[in-house]
């Protein structure tokens, strides 16, 4: 006898759909079962007509915390995750301070305890001092972020040398490294020549050649040292192409964002602050380049880069447009934006599982539990009714930051109800059953 069973409901996995209903104990997945087949369960979840997806897996988030808790914390991101479908947060090491070392780990993770209303995996930063990655690898981050550009001195690896040194730190490890594209050269140079101030001022300090070049050495460094990467959110025409001609070269995956599929650059006349965030917006050639890449299928995984800001923050006056702090909301919108991609043609049901769970479930280290319906996984689930739809909108958002750029878009689905480990954790977009998430580490 099953503690509950989720019944009529079509089935959303990678690799296509089926009809299956399924059986949950102990939070586990333990039976697809076929359709009309009897079935005895303490809760039956009638989903009839609806389909059934795996929770999201949104690989690149920052919820804030410790110390910028003004911004968002614990609660209020994973809050904004749970409406949006995202069950597993994998949390970026930005925060004050970066999480460096061991003890900032374990206190990053302590600290999440009993406040998460879905799971989360954190991610450790790549400091100077790579003496501190033994101690961090017995703590089983999920990633571990190593940066090019635009950071703190104790954090940037600006020269092809730096880059191969601190990948080989990580021989024979069992883990992953992200690399956020970029050229410290010639952010440097551009904003030395150009002082304005401006939105094109921005655009030149962070051009598509310094992402190309961000790519190509983080593709041949772990080429080199053999390390396993994963290349953070790329956006523009140039760096597509440097992208689809090395990816093979290495163990290597890349991401994009929902706001790089849908915004260019002109959007900042309309939204300004809203809108900016690194790598900039770019033209909306890119911006087709981009979508016709993920189309073709050589964009691994999309995630948010949910980095909220106070309203004030983003409200302010500031000498420069670069100055205006970067980032936007994301975690609540990310089925809803899929969606509207699924809409539109441009990717499919099983697509959006694809990118969203099981592809970062996977390289993260978590695809024995999460990322599809199966049997043995974690009963976190989704049941989206396709004949419901449903509008985004700024009232609705949960984040600190009370906005979405994604304001007043139609999507021709609704999602009904979230599964957290077989429990329902959301109803309706009500969180009814909170601070159900767990600290996940990565599994080898």
């Amino acid at each position: 006898m099953f503690e509950t069973l989720i019944r009529g409901a079509t089935i959303v996995n990678a690799e296509g759909l089926e009809r299956r209903d399924v059986g949950i104990i102990g939070g586990r997945i333990v039976a697809l079962v076929a359709p009309g087949e009897t079935a005895e369960a303490g809760s039956v979840v009638d989903a009839r007509s609806c389909f059934l997806l795996p929770g999201l897996v949104d690989a690149h988030a920052h919820l804030r915390e410790p110390g910028l808790t003004h911004k968002e914390d614990f609660s209020s991101g994973t809050h904004a995750a749970a409406l949006g479908g995202v069950t597993m947060v994998l949390d970026m090491p930005t925060d004050e301070p970066w999480t460096a070392t061991a003890e900032q780990l374990a206190d990053k993770m302590a600290m999440a305890e009993g406040r998460i209303h879905v799971d989360v995996g954190f991610q450790a930063v790549v400091s100077r001092d790579l003496s501190l990655t033994p101690r961090l690898l017995e703590l089983a981050p999920v990633s571990f972020e190593l940066f090019t550009a635009d950071v703190p001195e104790a954090f940037l690896f600006s020269t092809f040398d730096e880059i191969a040194r601190a990948l080989r730190n990580f021989d024979r490890a069992d883990t992953l490294i992200g690399i956020s594209p970029g050229d410290q050269s010639i952010l440097t140079g551009s904003t030395e020549r150009n002082k304005a101030g401006t939105i094109a001022a921005f655009l030149d300090s962070r051009p598509p050649l310094a992402e190309a070049g961000g790519i190509a050495r983080a593709v041949l460094a772990a080429a080199a040292t053999g390390a396993r990467i994963h290349v953070r959110q790329i956006n523009s025409e140039l760096g597509t192409k440097v992208w689809s001609r090395l990816r093979d070269m290495a163990d290597a995956s890349v991401e994009t964002t929902p706001q790089n599929l849908f915004f260019s650059a002109d959007d900042y006349e309309a939204q300004g602050a809203r809108l900016k965030g690194s790598p900039p917006l770019r033209s909306r050639q890119d911006v087709d380049a981009l979508r016709a890449v993920l189309s073709a299928g050589l964009i691994d995984i999309v995630a948010t880069d949910h980095a909220p800001h106070a309203p004030a923050e983003k409200a302010a006056s500031y000498p420069a447009f670069a100055d205006i702090p970067g980032g936007m909301p994301g975690l609540q919108t990310l089925l809803q934006a899929m969606l509207k991609l699924v809409d539109e043609g441009l990717i499919t049901l099983p697509d959006l599982v694809r990118l969203c769970a099981r592809n970062p479930a996977e390289r993260f280290g978590l695809g024995r539990r999460k990322g599809r319906i199966a049997a043995g996984y974690d009963a976190d689930m989704l049941i989206v009714n396709p004949r419901q739809p449903s509008t985004v909108t700024n009232a609705d958002q949960v984040s600190c930051a009370a906005y979405t750029p994604f304001d007043g878009w139609a999507v021709k689905a609704r999602l009904t109800n979230v599964f957290l480990r077989g429990k329902e954790i959301v109803r309706d977009q009500v969180l009814i059953d909170p601070a159900q998430g767990k600290p996940v580490r990565r599994e080898s």
